[in-house]
């Protein structure tokens, strides 16, 4: 069996009882970092071996993972954060596990973006998920798609790069779309911004922000939506 379990986006208390269950019995457990997850595991006793498997050895690794599987093995993998596959590594093995008949179970947990999301106050019944932007080759693309639509949507960034993508956000989606940035998900210092994009770029100018950032953006107004809705 491949388990995929999600481990906690801050607060380390948000790890379900079945997650660490299942982290206990398997006979491996595959980390995007070993050294960030070793405080999870110690946090819980869990003493499970573990292993390396993150985007820049998953093609090369994934091989010797399944044929692991394939003779009766248990093997868990999670990320640093969050749930694997999502902006994490992760497709690839699952991709690999699933042709090769390999039974598999993704546990239910933390994704950042669902509570952001919720937090937005903006439309959630549709939504778009872009996470991470390109950061050169195809940017400009993805970001007039991204201005064109008529649901929400969501991206991931670095602190680091916040304003810059909060900057161009604003310059393909009008200044005035309203949009949400929310970081520090479940810790201490968890914060939700809420405002126009241009107001967004003036707040995180004057206040260089902190943590992993997730930016939900409205949806463009559906000119048609509108015309029926007042018939």
């Amino acid at each position: 069996m491949l388990y995929i379990v999600p481990t906690p986006v801050g607060n380390l208390q948000d790890m379900t009882f079945r997650a660490i269950e299942v982290l206990k019995s398997v006979d491996l457990i595959l980390a995007e970092d070993t050294r960030t997850s070793g405080i999870l595991l110690q946090h819980y006793d869990i003493r499970t071996p573990l292993k390396s498997h993150h985007k820049f050895n998953e093609h090369e690794t994934s091989a010797d993972i399944v044929e692991r599987l394939k003779a009766g093995a248990n093997i868990a993998l999670i990320s640093d954060a969050g749930t694997p596959a999502i902006s994490d590594p992760g497709f690839f093995l699952v991709r690999a596990a699933a042709e090769a008949d390999i039974e598999i179970q993704c546990l239910p947990g933390a994704t950042a973006f669902v509570p952001a999301l919720v937090d937005s106050g903006l439309p959630n019944n549709h939504f778009y998920f872009e996470g991470f932007l390109p950061q050169k080759k195809g940017r400009q693309t993805r970001l007039q798609y991204l201005a064109a639509l008529d649901q929400t949507f969501i991206v991931y960034e670095s602190p680091f790069r916040l304003v810059k993508t909060l900057e161009q956000l604003a310059a393909v989606c009008g200044g005035e779309r309203k949009a949400t940035v929310t970081r520090e998900i479940s810790k201490v210092h968890e914060e939700t911004v809420r405002g126009a994009l241009t107001e967004l770029v003036a707040h995180f100018k004057e206040k260089a922000p902190k943590g992993e950032i997730v930016i939900c953006v409205a949806g463009i107004e559906n000119p048609k939506s509108k015309v029926e809705s007042n018939e």
